[in-house]
Formats: structure tokens, sequence, C-alpha cells
């Protein structure tokens, strides 16, 4: 990693801190099992970024019983990894003071997929049944039916068996990019032709970083530093070295393959999921005003959260869009 790049960005108040900083034990709750789309901030843990910036992380993954949210309210994690800006939405409308102050991912890595030949443009879609899991039927396919006129009557509940999809060639399914493509090859033995969900025009922003408004106004040094580890980390783990980050993703998450990896790398690499958009000219991690507004607007439209909701409240663009990091991919 080029340290240069750190030094130039990390907050002075950091390093002003001196050795106290060292002390900062910071928790960050993941939304699911350790697995390549958590590597930038494996990357920072394994070689060392977040340490020299005086914080001693730990990584918690999540999982189908976790919920990181309430563990977040609770004190008992700093961090907590969002899966969309929804989360945050959601979380002003209730009330509840949690607030992004990274997104990690400029797209979401949702996908449908189908059999080859069955479409050719995201709205052949609405000549198949789609088979789609209730969250996703509750957030994007509310905008889906909005914003394409998909209708209620083409989709059916998706139980994560990839089975019926497999035999039945009428049918797309939903996914996550790096996920299910990868087992209908491996299990189907065709390559499924893959619509990126995001391309469509759902433009939230995933893997985001959400903490407390108290964390900001009481801890905006440390706040800053994870956030600045978290975008090294990620430039290092697309365009450096990522097998320390790998092996601890591995000790996390056994079920883990050095194949599953190397593809998810490379998915997220050859879609810009990470890196595009805003993130080529303002750095990896950037959140702008304009974005988030229009999502917002696309889910007020879709009837997902309420028109007069104070979105503001849910983000900061304070911590991000300042270039770190870019030099590390040239």
């Amino acid at each position: 990693m080029k340290r240069e790049t750190f030094v130039a960005f990390a907050t002075a108040a950091v390093f002003a801190a001196g050795a106290s900083a060292s002390a900062d034990k910071v928790v960050f709750g993941t939304n699911w099992l350790a697995q390549a789309e958590h590597g930038g901030f494996y990357q920072s843990v394994a070689d060392g970024t977040y340490a020299e910036c005086g914080l001693d992380v730990e990584i918690r993954p999540g999982g189908p019983q976790v919920n990181n949210l309430a563990l977040m309210l609770a004190g008992k994690i700093d961090f907590h990894m969002g899966g969309s800006m929804l989360s945050t939405f959601n979380s002003v409308a209730e009330d509840i003071p949690v607030v992004t102050v990274a997104g990690l991912f400029q797209k979401h890595p949702q996908v449908i997929l189908t059999h080859p030949g069955k479409a050719e443009t995201f709205e052949d879609l609405k000549n198949l049944t789609l088979l789609l899991g209730d969250n996703l039927y509750a957030t994007i396919y509310q905008w889906m039916m909005a914003e394409y006129g998909f209708t209620k009557e083409q989709r059916i509940p998706y139980t994560f068996n990839p089975a019926p999809f497999l035999a039945d060639e009428n049918l797309g399914m939903q996914g996550y990019l790096s996920s299910e493509p990868y087992l209908v090859q491996k299990e189907g033995g065709f390559e499924p032709t893959v619509f990126l969900i995001a391309d469509a025009g759902y433009t939230t922003y995933a893997t985001t970083i959400e903490t407390m408004a108290q964390t900001i106004a009481d801890r905006p040094d440390v706040v800053q530093c994870f956030v600045d580890g978290s975008i090294l980390g990620w430039y290092n783990y697309l365009y450096g070295d990522p097998s320390a980050a790998n092996e601890l993703i591995k000790q996390d998450n056994p079920q883990m393959t050095d194949d599953k990896i190397a593809y998810a790398i490379d998915r997220m690499l050859a879609v810009g999921i990470v890196d595009s958009g805003d993130a080529l000219e303002k750095g990896i991690g950037v959140i702008t005003d304009e974005k988030v507004e229009g999502f917002f607007n696309k889910m007020a439209n879709a009837g997902v959260v309420p028109a007069d909701l104070n979105f503001s409240a849910s983000y900061t663009t304070q911590f991000v869009g300042n270039g770190l990091g870019m030099d590390i991919k040239n």
C-alpha cells in the first residue's frame, strides 16, 4: 500500500492523539458471513492500515440470526455494514439516530438471472415469471413495478433454492452477483444471463458504513479513521494483493473457497461494483447528495418510504469524497 496516501489524507487529530489513539477498540459488524464482498475491510485488518491510524478493529461477521442494528443501538458494536440506503431511511422513519458515513459499493450487487436467450434487455424480464424473496419484493420489486410496469402476478416467492429455476427456462431468479450466477454454472451446467438491477436504475449505495449520530458527534476522528482505512482497504484489496485478507475471510467463514473469492473479485471489478460512477473522480466510498436524493425519490414514488421523510438525516458526506487512495490503482 502507498502509505503516503494514508498520511496525506488521514485526519491530523487522530495522529495528534499519539499513543492514546492506539487504544481505540472498534467493532465492525458485517451484514452476512465473511466473503469477498467484505474484502476491503479484512484487507485493512490484515495489512495494518487500521492499526496505523490508531484503531484496533474487530470484524464480527453477520448471519441470519444476527441483528447488528440492535447491537449498535446497545453499544455492542461501533459500526454496522448496511445493505443499502434503505437501511438508514428506515432508521430515520423510526426516529433511530443512525447515519450512513460511506458508500463502499457504488452499485448494488443484486441481480436477476435468466436462462440463455430468454431475455435480451431488463424490460424483457416482464415476459418471465420471477422468483423473488419477500425482502426484494417489498423493496426493489416495488420500484420495478413503478418504474417498468412489472406486475404482482408474475412474481412467485423465492425460497433460496435454485432447483425450480434450473428446471424451468421460463423462470427468472433473483441472486447476488457473485453467488447465484456462480452456483448456476456449477450446478446447472450453463452460464445464465445476468441483469444487474443497479444498471437498470436502482441507484442505491450498498455495503455502506453506518454508525450512531452520537458517535459522529463524540468521536469524529475515529469515524474518519475507520472510513479512511476502509477506503484504502478496498483499493488495496481490488488492485493489490488480497491474499492475506482472503485468509482472514476463510478463517471467519470456513465454507468460503478460493475459487468463490476469485469469482467474486472478478465480478466486482468487471461491473464496477466498488469503483465506478462518482468514485472514479472522488474516490471509493463517496456519497453525493444528488445520488441519495435521486434514490430517495424513486423509493418514495414506489411507496417504499414516506414521501415526507427527512432523508437528509440518514447520511453525511463529510467523511468521503476527497480522492483518498485513488493513486493506489495507478
